[in-house]
């Protein structure tokens, strides 16, 4: 990962840079939550990792299964909770109104002192996945659900995208969705905007890097650029995260849902396995990271950007190699960067 050093003067440096890297940092931040993966074999159980969360004042969590385990663990902890639907439900609970109540009474009723928040439905489903057919479906049943259960002030239902569905996106005020998933999400972004939810976006400044570093420099993807990097028109961008989450509003706006508000539904760095991918690097991004969803973006300041990192752990049962450690912590609860959410 580092250079070899050949001087003890060097070696100082390095010893240094190590302790800035093991150093905790502390945010005052209630807008950032964790997504708590469990791909791995090694995991500590459920009421650990509540205590774990806990411990690092971490306030809200996504999960991606209605997990009992989990959903008992998190009872009376007032951790608010993202909770998904699996892609493989969607066709049952489009076109069937009995599995989706069946669905929240099974997953949210039955906890009753669970904090619960918002419903994922799926987790990025593009066209010409089968699951797109069914999609909108599951959403406006889930929604009923839990609308008829009395929850539909508290508990908001939508799907996480990913920038996958963005056909332009550069400069960010020429945003807009593919033209071919049109009669897909256009109706989404219509019941975002008629039941008052927000739209999910999970947000990789990571993949956009490496997948065009002829043309994006580090230091734009990791918050560090000294300046403006991006002029567009009244808007300067000194960050790529910012670019993509813009690049969404304005996509939102020609879609109709300019209303919308964006939850940044996963986001993270992974420390090891690929392109960029050492510990500094994924800690200085968690670092400004936390520090700059506070403020809003270029379209939107002032209003702190509600944003999920991914992931607590470090997940061994996952391919390829640094999709095995984007985690905040290791799987023994040991903190990789010393993030504190304070």
């Amino acid at each position: 990962m580092a250079t070899a050093l050949h001087s003890l003067s060097s070696m100082a440096v390095a010893m240094q840079l190590f302790g800035l890297l093991l150093a905790t940092f502390q945010i005052t931040d209630g807008n950032t939550g964790v997504c708590y993966g469990l791909l791995g074999n090694n995991l500590p159980p459920p009421s650990e990792v509540i205590d774990l969360y806990k411990r690092n004042n971490i306030q809200r969590m996504r999960i991606y299964a209605p997990v009992p385990d989990v959903l008992q663990a998190l009872g009376g902890s007032n951790i608010e909770l993202m909770v998904g639907v699996a892609n493989e439900d969607l066709y049952n609970l489009a076109t069937n109104m009995g599995a989706a109540y069946a669905w929240v009474q099974n997953n949210v009723r039955n906890y009753p002192n669970v904090n619960f928040r918002y419903i994922a439905v799926g987790n990025e489903i593009n066209p010409p996945a089968w699951e797109a057919n069914y999609l909108l479906g599951a959403m406006k049943n889930i929604h009923r659900a839990i609308s008829e259960a009395g929850l539909g002030y508290q508990i908001k239902v939508s799907t996480p995208f990913s920038a996958g569905v963005l056909g332009e996106s550069y400069p960010p005020s020429r945003g807009s969705f593919r033209s071919d998933y049109g009669w897909f999400i256009n109706p989404i972004v219509t019941f975002l905007v008629e039941t008052e939810a927000p739209f999910f976006l999970n947000t990789y400044p990571y993949f956009s890097y490496i997948y065009n570093t002829q043309y994006i420099r580090l230091e734009y993807a990791l918050f560090t650029s000294p300046g403006t990097v991006v002029q567009d028109g009244q808007f300067g961008y000194q960050n790529l995260f910012d670019a993509i989450l813009d690049a969404g509003y304005s996509a939102l706006e020609r879609a109709g849902g300019g209303s919308l508000e964006i939850v940044v539904t996963e986001t993270g760095w992974p420390s090891a396995g690929g392109t960029a991918t050492t510990r500094q690097n994924a800690r200085t991004y968690y670092i400004n990271l936390l520090r700059h969803v506070e403020g809003g973006s270029p379209k939107r300041p002032g209003r702190p950007i509600q944003t999920y990192i991914f992931a607590m752990f470090n997940e061994n049962q996952k391919d390829p190699e640094y999709e095995k450690h984007w985690g905040l912590f290791f799987p023994n609860k040991t903190p990789k960067y010393g993030v504190s959410f304070y």
